[in-house]
Order: C-alpha cells, then sequence, then structure tokens
C-alpha cells in the first residue's frame, strides 16, 4: 500500500519483534487514516497485545517500521507514547477491586494534570483547577458512555462490584482522560454478551468518529473496521523459526488464559520506563 499518512493515522511497514522464545509477530504492514477504528484480530497468544503495545510506543519493534500521529517508530518511541494510551490491558492497566469507581476517576485526572499536563495548567488557581479537572472526568465518561448514576451505588461503586462491559467502560474513560490522539484497547470483545459486543464496537466506532484513532484487540473483528491479523504471521515470515514460535505461543497460550500476553505487556511497560 502506498502513500503518506500524517496526523493521527497509523501505518506498519513488515513490522515484527522477537523475543527470547521467538517471534510474537512479523510482517505485519498495513496503512489506516486519522479516525479509524483498527482492529488488531487473533487468537489469544498471536501476539495481538504486544502488537498493540508496539504501536503505542511501549514496545520496541525488531524489524520494519511505523508510523503513528506523524512520529516514525522504533526511532520516536517516546513521541508516540505522549500521543496515545491505553485502556483494559491486563497486567498494564489493570483496576484496583478495592477502590471506587469516583477514586480511580480522582486519581487519573491529578495525575495527567501532573504528568501530563503544560506547566501553565499546573499554576492555575485551586477552584479552577478542580472545576477543569471534573470537566474532564465528565467530558471522558460521556465519550466512553459510562453513566455513574446506572452503577449499584453510583461513583461510591467498588470496581469489584462492575460487570465486565462497566469495567471496560470505566477503563476507556481513564484513558480518554489523557484526550489521546491515538487509543489502544486490549481483549475488547472478551467474555461480553453479544448485545454488550455491539454496544462496545459501536462506542468504539463513536471514539474513533470524534477524531482519535483507536487500536482495538481482538478475536473476532466487526465488519468496517482496518483489520490487523498477526495469526500465523511470524511462523509464514519466517519457517526457520517455528519451533521457537510454537514454544512462544504455547507458552503465551498457558500464560493467558484470559485472551492477552498481560505479564509480557507489563514487562515490556517496564523496560520502557512508562507505565
Amino acid at each position: 500500500m502506498g502513500g503518506t499518512v500524517t496526523a493521527d493515522g497509523v501505518t506498519a511497514r513488515d513490522l515484527g519483534l522477537r523475543g527470547p522464545r521467538g517471534w510474537a509477530f512479523r510482517a505485519v504492514s498495513f496503512e489506516a487514516g486519522p479516525g479509524s477504528l483498527i482492529t488488531i484480530e487473533g487468537p489469544s497468544g498471536s501476539g495481538r497485545t504486544c502488537l498493540l503495545l508496539a504501536l503505542t510506543g511501549r514496545m520496541k519493534p525488531t524489524e520494519g517500521t511505523a508510523t503513528v500521529a506523524g512520529a516514525e517508530l522504533p526511532r520516536r518511541m517516546a513521541a508516540v507514547r505522549r500521543v496515545s494510551a491505553l485502556a483494559h490491558v491486563p497486567g498494564v492497566t489493570d483496576l484496583d477491586p478495592a477502590l471506587t469507581v469516583a477514586e480511580h476517576l480522582s486519581e487519573r485526572a491529578l495525575l495527567q494534570r501532573r504528568f501530563g499536563d503544560s506547566l501553565r495548567a499546573l499554576l492555575r488557581p485551586r477552584q479552577e483547577e478542580r472545576a477543569a479537572r471534573w470537566e474532564r472526568i465528565e467530558s471522558a465518561l460521556t465519550a466512553a458512555g459510562l453513566d455513574l448514576e446506572s452503577l449499584p451505588k453510583g461513583a461510591r461503586t467498588a470496581v469489584r462490584d462492575l460487570e465486565r462491559a462497566e469495567a471496560l467502560r470505566l477503563s476507556l474513560a481513564l484513558a480518554l482522560i489523557a484526550r489521546p490522539r491515538v487509543l489502544g484497547v486490549d481483549d475488547t470483545d472478551l467474555k461480553l454478551s453479544d448485545v454488550e459486543r455491539v454496544a462496545i464496537w459501536e462506542l468504539l466506532r463513536s471514539i474513533a468518529a470524534s477524531g482519535t484513532t483507536v487500536l482495538a484487540v481482538c478475536s473476532e473483528a466487526p465488519d468496517g473496521t482496518v483489520r490487523v491479523a498477526t495469526a500465523g504471521t511470524a511462523e509464514e515470515a519466517d519457517t526457520g523459526a517455528d519451533t521457537e514460535s510454537e514454544s512462544e505461543s504455547e507458552s503465551e497460550s498457558e500464560s493467558d488464559e484470559n485472551g492477552t500476553d498481560g505479564k509480557g505487556a507489563a514487562d515490556a511497560i517496564a523496560q520502557a520506563g512508562r507505565a
């Protein structure tokens, strides 16, 4: 595929990542314009989460290149991290079951103010800052489709009491507080009912339509998305790595009963120096 994508688009050219046990993924190429809904499709253990982390600047590719929001990978990983956010990545963005929804939102907004906002924002009067913080939270909740009034105890509902779809929406809201240009979502369709799955895909379409490019890991992508498949790419690209790749897939499957290579993802975040 030819052409040059600028702004918030995402492209990949023969992108691959090799780990200690072989290739996590290889020979991934695609092109998507700004505001696209990009689905990373494949079975558990096929390197989906690793590809998601690579495209959001959290894991360094071994070969090939990618361009995300105008920044080239792997050369400008820090720049990509600054404009992207992650949601619902087990082992990386886990919610604390003991905290309430309000506590999660307040904590994330405070962290965003401290580490993500400009110096000018930090120097705003306290009352003005508080109002701006809650405006940002409310905007993120609306974009994620999470109605606090519908929860058992409203904003005081503990995460442990949330339904799976509600927890996914909360994780999305937390990521959207940063107002990212690129949003990465893991395990999008895992353990959701058919009705919930349709609703979540409609939600992600609306987020993409608002201008945020969305990367969503799933087992089966819906129609009308930019599909990127990871299953079998490593083995097909390099038959000499078959043994290592099979060993890696078996190991990932054993450690990934919930549909994600979360431990490896967490290690990647630590190595990148940014959670």
